[in-house]
């Protein structure tokens, strides 16, 4: 008598977990404002107006003219635009990518940070430019096959420790990859000390020397996955009953795991690849929406890309900005403000058990 209201309540709470129109058109709204300050904040300040009308000037068959000098146009389109949009780039698949690992891997605290995904890449990265040729597509190939191997070892490391279904167990093997990388990449840097400060300024990441090369090559990667992701939003509400009751509902759990972590850990070999190492985002952009919009994936995957994109964009220009004109680390201002982050959600998740 009791069960059937239940299920019907929570029947009715499942269809209003999407996406509301209201948040979907703040995200898109947040995103847009995001965007015209990382174009228009710095050295020479270009209002809103100004931006939109230049744009509209280089689309053909408009016939717009724009009001800004030469000079303020080459800064808007050859070094603040390609900036802005590889930022935009990386912020939405970090995001995405620390929602699904959290969703995949039903733990709050996963994050392609934390689970030495990120650390993977970056030595993958830092192998090529050390010893490698100095192409920049071989970058992302390298990236994507050390964050692969980081992956799999967290995972595997992980599962070692018993059913892995606790929130320590996959976050301590995660940490102990990320310094065994680390130590490596360390070595590496000792052994080419003549690529030290471009492996250097790659470990701390940023955005300072981005070009429209760097979108063009992240951007397929970033793509692909992103929606690999959101079209597997609703499988990942399923994962979060259980392996066991998931598979009971006709999901293959292997194969969308496999498919869910090898399109976050792609995207994220590529983000890392055009960025460098930056971390917490995928921690303080999906749960930030769960507290304000919803638990569901099918909410946070989607929302996360487009935050994550806004969020990335604002914290690049604090980084070029607080300290002008020096320019601080991008990976400096999302751990200053993702460590607190990332206690708040431990002591949370630790309640909540």
């Amino acid at each position: 008598m009791i069960a059937q209201p239940l299920r019907a309540q929570d029947a009715a709470g499942i269809r209003a977990r999407g996406v509301s129109p209201a948040w979907a058109l703040c995200s898109l709204a947040f995103l847009v404002a995001s965007l015209l300050v990382g174009l228009g904040v710095g050295a020479v300040g270009i209002g809103p107006g100004a931006i939109v009308v230049s744009a509209l000037s280089h689309l053909p068959l408009l016939h717009v003219h724009s009001s800004l000098g030469s000079v303020p146009d080459a800064i808007l389109w050859q070094l603040r635009a390609p900036r802005v949009v590889v930022a935009a780039l990386v912020g939405g698949m970090l995001a995405i990518a620390g929602a699904s690992y959290q969703g995949v891997f039903r733990n709050p605290l996963a994050d392609p940070y934390l689970l030495g995904v990120a650390a993977g890449a970056g030595l993958g990265a830092t192998l090529v430019i050390a010893y490698g040729s100095a192409s920049v597509q071989l970058v992302p190939i390298a990236a994507f096959g050390g964050a692969s191997f980081a992956a799999v070892c967290s995972y595997v490391l992980g599962r070692s420790a018993g059913p892995a279904r606790t929130t320590g167990a996959l976050v301590l093997a995660g940490v102990t990859v990320t310094a065994f990388l680390t130590a490596v990449q360390t070595f590496v840097q000792q052994q080419r000390t003549d690529t030290l400060r471009n492996v250097y300024s790659f470990i701390l990441g940023g955005f300072s020397t981005t070009s429209w090369h760097d979108a063009a090559v992240a951007a397929p990667y970033i793509g692909v996955s992103s929606l690999v992701l959101v079209l597997h939003r609703r499988v990942l509400d399923v994962l979060t009953l259980g392996d066991d009751e998931a598979a009971s509902l006709g999901v293959n759990v292997g194969r969308v795991r496999l498919i869910v972590c090898a399109a976050a850990t792609a995207g994220t070999a590529a983000a890392v690849a055009v960025s460098g190492l930056i971390g917490f985002v995928g921690i303080i952009v999906p749960h930030t929406i769960r507290l304000l919009v919803s638990t569901s994936y099918r909410a946070v995957v989607p929302l996360s890309l487009v935050v994550g994109a806004g969020f990335l964009v604002l914290t690049d220009v604090i980084a070029r900005t607080v300290l002008s004109p020096q320019e601080l680390p991008i990976g400096v201002i999302t751990a200053f403000f993702g460590a607190p982050f990332f206690a708040i959600v431990l002591r949370s998740s630790r309640s909540r058990r």
